[in-house]
């Protein structure tokens, strides 16, 4: 418990794993049990979920009233009331509404925690520290999952209690993190307005289809082992624990692999699993390996530290936080869509869904062939749109140019 900005990131992490792991890991069997989903109301609560994430470029202007510390603990306060009241309302529209609720206090805390992260961690330290972050995260997932069996397997609670003491408990924890740590400085003081950089458009288009494909592992890969292979909260919970362990031994490791290989090289390895692993979701007919495909799907998504740690190295350092509530924004554009317009369409062909997701990967790899060996300012692509000194868009005060 040192008073120092990298722990406190670490607990704030901490707790924010361990209440969304339990909400995700109950929601397909809770939407199905109580509110009688099917793949179209699946669809549109994962849509709804993502609308905070495409809206949390408003998160800079908050910041012109509280101080990036504050918002994060603020925020991660809100995702803990949202989990804490879903059970009492096991309706459409009840779940559609602690949804929101919750995402936003979501969105909110992952952007500001990325932006705190790129400032406050060095760069030659920052993909072993965010390997260890997801660590930090997979022992609080860890912990959820080991919760939901103590309380609905052991103690025979319904769904209700197991939201509400998750979601106080982060509460609490929240409380005393405001409590015990003091205010950190962040260093270089940061933009307070809408900064969309031309030098940043590779960063920009591998965040998009990132967000892209994402939601297809989130929102039907889960859905579907309920669905088809009729897996039970209790195998459900068993599957997260295997993605969660396996995070838990081999991030920390992840996080220096990539630090050593470079950004490129990572990029081309998970893209090129992504491809395989959604190309066998949609062949898949038997119920132990499509857990396999889960297990190295979830361990893949570990890789993308690096498109972070990439943009820590061609960025000013006064356009992180500005940059990171855009790239937020950016990386939900398609999850608005997607996941509604596929669940539509996963009545009629749960494998086009998965193929869809393979033509994603494709286009990242594509885009990560584009990442110079030794990314810096100035060097952000292979292939530039135009010189390195091309003017730049201030979205906040006018879509005219300025010079950098």
């Amino acid at each position: 418990m040192r008073k120092n900005p990298q722990h406190l990131l670490l607990w704030m992490t901490f707790v924010m794993s361990l209440v969304f792991a339990v909400w995700q890991a109950l929601l397909n069997n809770f939407v199905i049990e109580r509110a009688q989903f099917t793949g179209a109301e699946i669809g549109l609560l994962q849509s709804l979920r993502e609308v905070p994430g495409f809206l949390a470029f408003t998160a800079i202007f908050a910041l012109l009233l509280i101080r990036e510390q504050s918002f994060a603990l603020l925020s991660l306060a809100l995702l803990c009331v949202g989990v804490a009241i879903t059970g009492f309302f096991p309706q459409v529209l009840g779940l559609y509404l602690t949804t929101v609720l919750m995402s936003v206090g979501f969105h909110y805390f992952e952007t500001i925690n990325q932006s705190l992260t790129l400032q406050w961690v060095d760069k030659d330290k920052t993909a072993g520290f965010m390997g260890k972050a997801l660590a930090w995260r997979s022992a609080a997932a860890l912990l959820g999952y080991g919760s939901i069996w103590l309380v609905m397997s052991w103690l025979k609670l319904d769904y209700v209690w197991m939201y509400a003491l998750i979601g106080a408990l982060g509460l609490l924890m929240v409380v005393t993190m405001r409590v015990y740590y003091p205010s950190f400085e962040v260093g270089e003081i940061q933009h307070k307005k809408i900064i969309l950089r031309r030098r940043y458009w590779l960063y920009y288009l591998l965040t998009f289809f990132s967000g892209a494909r994402r939601q297809i592992f989130m929102v039907f890969a889960g859905f579907m082992m309920v669905e088809k292979f009729g897996y039970s909260v209790s195998e459900i919970t068993a599957l997260f624990l295997i993605n969660y362990l396996v995070n838990l031994l081999f991030a920390p490791a992840i996080g220096r692999f990539i630090g050593r290989i470079g950004e490129r090289r990572a990029l081309t390895l998970e893209y090129t699993g992504l491809i395989l692993v959604f190309i066998g979701y949609a062949l898949v007919e038997q119920a132990h390996l499509a857990a396999a495909l889960y297990v190295v799907d979830h361990l893949l998504f570990a890789m993308a530290i690096a498109i972070k740690t990439y943009f820590q190295k061609i960025a000013d350092r006064q356009d992180i936080a500005a940059t990171m509530s855009v790239s937020f924004t950016i990386n939900h554009i398609a999850a608005v869509i997607i996941p509604a317009l596929l669940g539509l369409l996963w009545l009629t062909s749960p494998a086009a869904v998965f193929y869809i997701g393979a033509g994603f990967a494709v286009c990242s790899l594509l885009l990560a062939l584009n990442v110079p060996g030794a990314p810096a300012q100035g060097k952000e692509a292979l292939w530039q749109w135009r010189s390195d000194r091309a003017p730049e868009i201030d979205a906040r005060a006018r879509l005219g140019q300025d010079s950098e």
